[in-house]
């Protein structure tokens, strides 16, 4: 069964939009790095990442759910 145009493109940007998330924390998380305001002596420098880092995750993986369940996909092998 060969997919339409509209349906291959709604699905990149459904994937791009669960990624936002994620690719946003990850920027932050640099630009807090090369700007200075993060240094090796930050307390919590570790933890606070970890945090940053999977709560951009944790939201990716939401919002993929999200749609996943809208389209009847989860469960489906």
């Amino acid at each position: 069964m060969q997919r339409s145009s509209s349906t291959i493109v709604r699905r990149g940007l459904r994937v791009a939009l669960a990624a936002l998330p994620w690719l946003i924390a990850m920027y932050v998380f640099y630009w807090l790095d090369s700007s200075g305001t993060w240094t090796a002596d930050t307390p919590h420098r570790g933890k606070l990442s970890v945090m940053l880092l999977g709560t951009g995750m944790l939201l990716s993986f939401i919002i993929q759910s999200h749609f996943m369940k809208r389209d009847g996909r989860v469960g489906d092998k």
